[in-house]
């Protein structure tokens, strides 16, 4: 039956080192108490995942690898029993790098690739909690996150050839994920019973499977209600019958599909920033409170337990503030 949105609601492994049996025991200590002891090919996904989706550089990636060779190390050193590996032995391995008089950007860069590894690993469902979540490294300075201007944003969403099969889903794609401000795994597993089209919200599972309500646009809507006119003609994969978003052959999508299809339509319209399908959502927070709304709605929002994880958006606020006056002030205004 076709669904119409206000009718519906009522590969081989690369290695750390030479002797690949110690390093593939030693990532089973790291992650021994989740369900991936046996999986095969582990670091070379969680390359891919580096490479690809947060466009990192060859050297960067190559230095993240390393960094993990160093906490294996550690684990190895310590003879840490597998069971209870956690929070506390990383805050000992991070004691341990100051003792040796590590510096500090060298610390964080190291905690910043084992933050990776173990986020990699709960986006792939290998853990269910994430030990590093609450790790802090030492402070080297603010960096914002690379935003698109409101222009961008409609250059990027009206660029789509619609006459092509997936050109009304990808613009339907952009629209929610900037409108509602996703990340990309609750975009690609955004189910059509979780939108409310009347209501003009949507349910998000987020982190930890926590639920939210987001508000939705009725462009958004407007774009999903287009994009399921060409849904309906899929054949769509056994399970994933209400999933929103899906490829031709009627499965769900990938994050590293999501990845490409803003990429590669950025590159399309010149856009030349360093785009990833995270920079939306850092649109879709900064351009909110550029807007007037209040820090703590956009924290529910987002998803965040911390309002510290959302004040980063204060920061760009003020850049966003300092380029007003620099333009608009009658003392900086050039005759």
């Amino acid at each position: 039956m076709a669904i119409v949105l206000f009718e519906h609601f009522q590969q081989p492994n690369i290695r750390l080192y030479k002797d690949d049996a110690k390093v593939d025991k030693k990532i089973e200590y790291i992650i021994s108490y989740t369900m991936i002891l046996n999986e095969e090919g582990i670091i070379k996904k969680y390359t891919s995942y580096l490479k690809i989706e947060k466009g990192l550089s060859a050297n960067t990636v190559h230095a993240y690898l390393d960094d993990l060779k160093k906490l294996i190390s550690y684990i190895d050193s310590c003879d840490i029993k597998i069971e209870i590996f956690e929070s506390i032995d990383l805050h000992k391995f991070i004691h341990k790098l100051q003792q040796d008089k590590v510096q500090p950007r060298t610390q964080a860069r190291i905690i910043s690739g084992i933050k990776s590894f173990y986020e990699f690993l709960l986006l792939e469902n290998y853990i269910t909690h994430n030990p590093t979540e609450l790790i802090e490294g030492p402070k080297t300075g603010l960096k914002l996150p690379e935003v698109l201007t409101v222009k961008e944003i409609d250059l990027l969403s009206s660029s789509f050839d619609l006459s092509q099969p997936e050109g009304q889903r990808n613009k339907a794609i952009i629209e929610v994920m900037y409108g509602s401000g996703l990340r990309v795994s609750e975009l690609i597993n955004l189910k059509l019973s979780q939108i409310y089209p009347k209501e003009e919200f949507i349910i998000i599972e987020g982190k930890g499977d926590k639920q939210r309500l987001v508000p939705i646009s009725q462009t958004a809507l407007h774009e999903i209600n287009l994009y399921l006119q060409d849904r309906n003609k899929l054949d769509v994969k056994k399970g994933d019958e209400d999933i929103l978003f899906l490829n031709r052959r009627g499965g769900r999508l990938t994050r590293v599909m999501i990845f490409y299809i803003i990429r590669n339509q950025c590159k399309k319209c010149g856009i030349s920033k360093k785009i990833s399908p995270h920079t939306l959502r850092h649109s879709f927070a900064t351009h909110l409170l550029e807007g007037g709304a209040n820090l703590r709605a956009i924290q529910q929002m987002l998803g965040h337990e911390s309002i510290t994880t959302t004040e980063i958006y204060t920061h760009m606020d003020n850049e966003f503030l300092r380029s007003e006056i620099l333009t608009h002030h009658p003392r900086n205004i050039h005759k």
